[in-house]
């Protein structure tokens, strides 16, 4: 019976040798105490008993007792697996190698079991044993997962040659292809297949294989194969198929916790994304094992997984960590304390509480316990992390590779561990290296921290190249940083991804666009802005404040200053000056509280900016008293502050041009001579009060600048661009009547490209540079398409008014007048809505767009803005010669057009601004300066008096001709079109009379079949009540109505006679039919001694044979008038039957179904003798068929005094129908039974 035992717990239980922490219940066959049969006993029986509960520590003796007593293999494993049952598992196997010794001399079979039992303890040994070699422990001595395995695979072999299809020994040597398969990493590469095709894959197909002849083996009944098989294909990535066979070990067996196959199912789950579904598996794993370690921890990630989707602050976050912690990873720490994947989990918690010697013993217990390479992994990541917080970048980037070669490393490897490593690169500054791994990393997942790093790498590159002296070209790493950080930003919008904003990205973002797309940039500075005002506690919180611009500012004190600064100046080169102004005030009032909590450390030199910019937009809203108040506030507290002095000499040139404000530009320059920016403001305020001169040498502006550059700085930009614009002046002045002029001209354009050209080499983004060079091109090359690309960026750069009035010059010269229109207003809705010069230019345009459309309203539009010009500058003549000139196109465009194409109005009008034309010129030419030469200016006059006027008169004569003609036929054809209206409006009129009165016809004829409804409703009402009356009577005794009794007229008779009665109008019948009765009332189908015909009597009829529901439905309320004889009435009743349809009604007399409904079932009885007993009423039988049939009026001389025709009854009498009505009755024929 000990064998039996034994071979049951190889051949299952075994399996569970493999978790090194056993529940009692996987060897509850062992028996407490064996006797082992002693030889040679003076007593047969006599036995040595061994208690297997309390073994020898040193398991010789009991070796010795059994090799000397010569016991049978079952002892020897027995005690073994007694050993392995207290979890000293050395001495079991010791045991069992004792025991293949003193088997040796047996078969081979025995030691079959032996070894199969032996290769199972070193599995379970490889369980336990560390995956690398203790520190200190010699290699000849170590005892790995390696050493064990390989121990393992040798008795395995062994086994397999006594006998290679022993059973146990699939399922062993599956086990052991697992164990392997967890030794050896992944494959660097990933393949184009869902895994990859290392050594670790072709172990865990092998596994898979021995786990699939286990079953075979045992015809399907070998659930610890099954699970093998899951595990295995749970690590080739086949969960769907792995949870197929965990589902198939829970249903067959469905109390099986020791494996539990919940737990497997729960890991499928999750590998699938049913995170949900998992938990619930590994929730009713802990109900049936509530001391499950495994279950605890799983599900104490699952909550750890579920908090990562709550931002830290969020009160879910805390609850969720809590409970995964303190409820489940920590009871799961208590219940096994060397369990690598608690030992990870917890040292991820004690790595945040900077507990560190902790975080080292967990790390170190998870990398040499685990036997899954993902735990290994997190192990090592856990010691990097907590040497890369020590600073030991050298250790923690060795322990950063071990984390990823221990995922597989290369292109899979563990991320996080990449990171790290790119992280420990920028702290040496290898950024290269940083960014070529952070790229890779990118490559393959798009990991947020990743790009936030990359793309912050690429703008720290390009701010130091904006910081440097040296200019460089960093659009494309500033296009990278952009691309990057943006994909960031648009990853925070995924409620996926579960991306928590981050404001350094954001102040990145807005130093990127700061020059090309301030706008962009003011919008990043404004989410960082709602970002800090979300993180404002609520104490501190405005309270009773509804106003939310009110409540916007009071909310905005509590933020950095430096953030509002920022703002405030986008929002004043956007030219929103009462904004910027608001923002800067709320700005100084965040100084005063920083300073308050000690958060600022230079509350000055913050107080000083933000005031000094407070003051510019005071100056740029021309509130210049505020500015000028703001500006020696501040030179009260720093006297030396140039920038606000200077801002006070501009101030006073403004206000003063001829006596204060020159005085203090020359006060500055004497006081600041050496000041670039004052010497720059000196230059600006020469080139305005300076007359202008052909000789440069003598042009004051250009002395100033060319000492600056010989003197002080000879790149500096300003100055270099003041002196292209004074040579490109220059140039546009000069004549060019010979070619020895235009040689001198065009070499002057050559001297002010050459300034702009420097100023652009030293500053790229000198926009007032580049618009030079435009400017010289189109003057002096005619290079149109050149010149607008440059002013086109120029005027992305330069808000200036300037740009836009030579954009429009260079749009009128390529005849692209819509778009130099464009351009023209746009410079006058800035600050030169008053400029007469821009005003002529957009009457020039109108006027040369008119003369291509032949367009009167453009040239009209020329002559409008012309006008304004005008009126601007009066004292300007060429001006008012503008005017006259577009006069006179007017009015030479008039002639030209079309009669259709004017009105008898624009003629006269033209005349009229001609004769105004005429009259102008002649002014024009007695001026002292005319614009152009007085003979030519009176020419024109001339030919407008002679020539034109003539033209302008026969042009009125003919228009008014042809528009009093026109007029006629427009008359006509307005009359006719009105006509045509009326005649519609007529047809429409009618067909709404017509439908109108159609709509009153069939609300007329609803109306009187309603009223016929009702009236016969009334009537039935009536009948029924008559009815009840005589049906009805009251008992004398208790005084209740009960229904009246029938008494036959010729006394009793049997019920079978009441029965069967005639059912047509044949005359057949039973013999009780048959016989005579005596009653003063007869049917018209009954028979009679008498041949004489009884006097018509109405009699009330009921067709019992009809249910209560068909009662309902055919209804009739006429008098029912007996027939004058039987013939007659066979005659007409074999009428309706030959037809072989029911008889129809005529159109005239058919009732609509509301009449139908309402028509009563019988109709009152007129008995001529009130004191006769009423005849029984005859029970018909029941028709084999029913039809529906309509009563026909007819023409016959038979016809009763109501004008109806009978038409045969059940009982022979005739039912009337009137013949104003349709009555749908049923069509009662021949009785078939």
């Amino acid at each position: 019976m000990a064998s039996a035992k034994v071979a049951h717990v190889n051949g299952n239980g075994l399996r569970g040798l493999l978790d090194p922490h056993l529940s009692s219940e996987r060897f509850s066959d062992i028996p407490s105490a064996i006797d082992i049969p002693v030889q040679g006993g003076l007593d047969a029986e006599e036995a040595v008993e061994v208690d297997l509960e309390d073994l020898f520590e040193d398991p010789t003796e009991l070796c010795t007792l059994l090799e000397n007593e010569g016991a049978a293999r079952s002892f020897w494993m027995l005690i073994a697996l007694a050993y392995a049952k207290q979890h000293k598992i050395d001495h079991a196997i010791e045991m069992l190698t004792k025991g293949l010794g003193a088997m040796s001399k047996g078969g081979p079979k025995e030691k079959l079991s032996i070894l199969s039992c032996l290769c199972w303890l070193y599995l379970w040994k490889s369980r336990e044993a560390p995956r690398l070699i203790p520190e200190g422990t010699l290699v000849s001595e170590a005892r790995t997962k390696d050493y064990y395995l390989q121990a393992s695979t040798a008795t395995l072999n062994e086994a397999s040659r006594i006998n290679p299809s022993f059973p146990p020994l699939f399922l062993a040597r599956g086990v052991l292809y697992l164990l392997r398969a967890s030794l050896q990493p992944p494959a660097k590469s990933v393949g184009t297949g869902p895994v990859d095709q290392s050594e670790r894959v072709d172990n865990l197909r092998q596994a898979a294989k021995c786990f699939e002849d286990a079953l075979r083996v045992s015809g399907g009944k070998n659930m610890m194969a099954v699970l093998g098989k899951s595990r295995a294909q749970f690590s080739l990535g086949r969960y769907s198929d792995a949870l197929e066979g965990y589902q198939e070990v829970l249903e067959k067996m469905p109390g099986l916790t020791d494996p539990d196959p919940r737990i497997g199912a729960g890991c499928c789950f999750w590998q699938l994304g049913f995170k949900d579904d998992a938990k619930i598996a590994w929730d009713r794993a802990l109900e049936i094992n509530p001391n499950s370690r495994i279950a605890n921890i799983l599900l104490g990630l699952y909550y750890l997984n579920s908090s990562s989707s709550f931002n830290t602050s969020d009160p879910k976050f805390a609850a969720l960590y809590k409970k995964a912690m303190t409820q489940y990873t920590q009871k799961a720490f208590k219940l096994d304390k060397d369990m690598p994947l608690t030992c990870s989990t917890f040292g991820g918690y004690f790595l945040s509480r900077k507990a560190m010697p902790t975080v080292e013993s967990l790390a170190r217990k998870a990398i040499e316990l685990t036997d899954v390479n993902a735990i290994a992994s997190d192990g090592w990541y856990l010691l990097a992390r907590k040497e890369h917080l020590s600073d030991d970048v050298s250790r923690a980037s060795d322990f950063y590779r071990k984390a990823d070669e221990a995922r597989g490393g290369g292109d899979r490897g563990y991320l996080p561990a990449k990171f790290g490593i790119a992280q420990l690169q920028v702290l040496l500054n290898d950024v290269d290296g940083a960014k070529f791994r952070l790229e890779k990393i990118i490559q393959h997942s798009k990991n947020i921290e990743a790009m936030v790093l990359l793309g912050t790498l690429h703008a720290e590159d390009v701010f130091a190249n904006q910081a440097g002296g040296v200019k460089e070209d960093k659009s494309l790493e500033s296009k990278k940083a952009i691309a990057l950080l943006e994909a960031v930003r648009l990853a925070w919008k995924d409620p996926k991804k579960n991306a928590a904003p981050d404001a350094s990205v954001l102040l990145n973002l807005a130093r990127l666009y700061e020059s090309d797309q301030p706008e962009k940039s003011l919008a990043c500075l404004q989410q960082v802005e709602g970002m800090e005002i979300d993180q404002i506690p609520e104490e501190v919180r405005p309270q009773d404040t509804e106003d939310e611009i009110t409540l916007m500012n009071l909310l905005r004190e509590h933020l950095p200053p430096q953030l509002l600064n920022n703002m405030g100046c986008f929002q004043y080169q956007a030219e929103k000056y009462e904004l910027s102004r608001g923002m800067f005030q709320t700005a100084l009032n965040a100084c005063v509280k920083y300073a308050e909590r000690g958060e600022a450390s230079d509350t000055d030199g913050l107080v000083t900016t933000i005031s000094f910019n407070l003051a510019r937009t005071y100056e740029a809203d021309n509130m210049l008293d505020e500015a000028k108040q703001v500006y020696e506030g501040l030179l009260e507290r720093h006297g030396d502050y140039t920038e606000a002095n200077a801002r006070l000499a501009c101030i006073s040139l403004r206000q003063n041009p001829s006596d204060d404000g020159p005085k203090r530009i020359a006060k500055l320059m004497q006081a600041e001579s050496m000041n670039l920016e004052v010497r720059g403001l000196y230059g600006w305020f020469l080139s305005k009060s300076k007359k202008r001169s052909l000789n440069i040498a003598e042009d004051p502006e250009q002395r100033h600048y060319k000492h600056t550059l010989q003197n002080h700085d000879k790149h500096d930009r300003y100055s270099l661009t003041g002196m292209g614009n004074i040579y490109l002046l220059t140039a546009r002045e000069m004549r060019r009547e010979t070619d020895s002029d235009k040689e001198k001209r065009r070499n002057m354009y050559g001297r002010a490209v050459e300034f702009f050209d420097k100023a652009l080499q030293l500053d790229p983004r000198n926009a007032y540079a580049a618009q030079g060079i435009a400017i010289a091109l189109v003057e002096d090359r005619k290079e149109y398409g050149p010149a607008v690309q440059m002013f086109t960026k120029v005027r992305d750069s330069v808000k200036d008014s300037s740009v836009l009035v030579n954009l429009g010059h260079l749009y009128a010269e390529l005849k692209q007048y819509s778009r130099a229109i464009e351009n023209y207003e746009a410079a006058l809705s800035k600050d030169r809505s008053k400029d007469p010069q821009i005003l002529a230019c957009l009457g020039r345009v109108w006027l040369l767009k008119g003369k291509q459309d032949k367009s009167l309203a453009a040239m009209k539009s020329s002559l409008e803005y012309s006008e304004k010009a005008h009126e601007l500058a009066k004292d300007q003549v060429h001006f008012k010669f503008n005017i006259a000139f577009v006069q006179m196109q007017i009015a030479q465009l008039i002639y030209t057009l079309a009669e259709p194409q004017r009105t008898l109005d624009d003629v006269q009008s033209a005349a009229q601004g001609l004769d105004e034309a005429i009259e102008s010129l002649s002014i024009i030419a007695q001026a002292k300066n005319p614009p152009y030469p007085k003979n030519e200016i009176e020419q024109r006059a001339n030919m407008g008096r002679n020539t034109i006027r003539r033209q302008l008169e026969r042009a009125v004569q003919s228009q008014r001709e042809y528009e009093e003609k026109n007029a006629a036929k427009l008359q006509q054809a307005r009359e006719i079109r009105q006509a045509e209206i009326e005649r519609r409006a007529e047809q429409k009129r009618k067909a709404e009379e017509v439908a109108a009165e159609q709509k009153r016809r069939i609300a007329e004829e609803r109306h009187g079949m309603q009223e016929a409804a009702r009236e016969l409703a009334a009537q039935r009402q009536e009948e029924e009540r008559k009815k009840d009356e005589q049906d009805y009577t009251t008992d004398e005794e208790t005084g209740e109505r009960i229904k009246r009794k029938k008494r036959a007229a010729g006394g009793k008779r049997k019920k079978k006679a009441d029965d069967d009665i005639v059912t047509d109008g044949e005359g057949t019948g039973t013999e009780a039919n048959d016989r005579p009765r005596k009653s003063k009332t007869k049917g018209a189908a009954g028979t009679s001694d008498d041949d004489s015909v009884a006097p018509k009597k109405r009699r009330k009829l009921e067709r019992k044979n009809v249910s209560r529901a068909e009662k309902s439905k055919y209804k009739s309320s006429e008098i029912v008038v007996e027939s004058d004889s039987d013939e007659e009435a066979e005659q007409i009743d074999g009428g309706a039957k030959l037809n072989g349809t029911s008889p129809r009604a005529s159109p005239e007399v058919q009732a609509s179904p509301m009449q139908l409904d309402e028509k009563a079932n019988g109709a009152e009885i007129d008995e001529d003798d009130e004191d006769a007993e009423p005849t029984a009423m005859r029970r018909p039988q029941r028709s084999s068929r029913k039809k529906i049939t309509r009563a026909i009026g007819s023409d016959s001389d038979d016809d009763d005094e109501d004008g109806g025709v009978g038409i045969p009854g059940v009982n022979g009498d005739a039912e009337v129908l009137a013949p104003d009505q349709d009555e749908k009755m049923e069509d009662v024929g021949d009785d078939d039974e």
